[in-house]
């Protein structure tokens, strides 16, 4: 029955719709009257698939030919780790860092490299609030290598994870303990500002961010990436309070149908004067999320050597492959567990 549920919640939430007067979705389970509680994946799957396939098109031709023919793969994937969230031990914090429990936030104090930070805090610690830029780091290395080695199903599974958690890192609440506004008050903004926000207005974004550019220090370029975003976070908490104020509960939400569900969301009216007070600021990340992507998917294969991607495009996975990863993703519905809603 929870993996039932679980399917359910998925589908509502890949919009960014809030059910009861939040983003998560509930079950009250007949047999034991508990409640059962999962969350709206992070930027929504429409913003995470969005970003993924645009960053295709910032990549040089000779690149090109290898990831337009798999367009559809980095796409589709760029949600499994939200779908690996509650199934594979170790996946969740991987997505956020909470940069409000430190007190300097300095390399004197939080170390850029993993190994560094494990000595100074522990693995728990790091775990518990979050690594996604050390994760950043990491996958980028496991990219490079799966070009290196001429792997194509692992550049392709690996790819479209980094560009998952390179957008993650560009979301304001992943970078703060305060996800969701439960501690201010405003529980249910993390959907909103990632999934409900986007849902309604990425239509009218400019998404031309140039092409993908080398990067000398991708280190450098994570940190930068949820530096950036943490310093948005007052003006997402603050204008959403003013505006909830100045407006009420009644106009905040409405309700909608999805997949035969009435469901609560935030409002078409609220949503716009809340997107209007952010003066593009859920544009701004999801166009640095798209460059950001691109970047590192570019920086990866110049890093391998940059290896032939025309002769790497003639390759079909076998249909075991193919077995395999359907069995897979069937896997992460069988192990459901408790995790941090992100």
């Amino acid at each position: 029955m929870f993996r039932n549920f679980f399917i359910i919640c998925f589908l509502t939430g890949a919009s960014g719709v809030a059910t009861a007067s939040t983003d998560f979705c509930r079950l009250n389970l007949p047999s034991t009257g508990d409640q059962v509680i999962a969350k709206a994946p992070g930027w929504g799957f429409h913003a995470h698939q969005q970003i993924n396939r645009l960053a295709v098109f910032t990549l040089p031709a000779e690149m090109m030919p290898f990831f337009k023919k798999h367009l559809g793969f980095l796409t589709d994937n760029a949600v499994n780790p939200d779908k690996r969230r509650y199934a594979v031990v170790g996946e969740a914090p991987r997505h956020f860092i909470d940069l409000d429990v430190y007190a300097d936030t300095s390399a004197a104090t939080l170390p850029r490299l993993y190994r560094d930070a494990t000595e100074r805090y522990g693995a728990d610690t790091l775990a518990l609030h979050g690594i996604v830029p050390w994760q950043i780091q990491l996958t980028k290395y496991q990219l490079t290598e799966a070009f290196r080695q001429r792997d194509v199903r692992r550049i392709l599974r690996v790819a479209a994870d980094l560009g998952h958690y390179i957008a993650d890192a560009n979301v304001p609440l992943h970078t703060t303990r305060n996800y969701n506004g439960q501690l201010t008050g405003q529980q249910g903004i993390h959907g909103f500002w990632e999934s409900r926000l986007p849902e309604l207005f990425s239509s009218d974004y400019d998404f031309l961010t140039g092409s993908a550019e080398y990067l000398y220090s991708p280190q450098k370029a994570a940190w930068r990436a949820v530096f950036t975003a943490h310093a948005a976070l007052d003006s997402v908490l603050r204008f959403e309070r003013e505006l909830t104020a100045a407006t009420g509960d009644t106009r905040k939400f409405s309700f909608e149908e999805r997949n035969g569900l009435t469901t609560k969301v935030y409002s078409a009216d609220f949503s716009q004067q809340y997107h209007t007070l952010l003066r593009g600021q859920v544009e701004r990340q999801m166009r640095a999320s798209v460059k950001m992507v691109g970047d590192f998917w570019y920086t990866c294969w110049v890093d391998a050597g940059q290896p032939d991607m025309k002769a790497l495009a003639r390759y079909q996975l076998t249909e075991q492959e193919q077995q395999e990863e359907a069995e897979e993703k069937k896997g992460w519905l069988k192990r459901l567990f408790s995790a941090r809603e992100e």
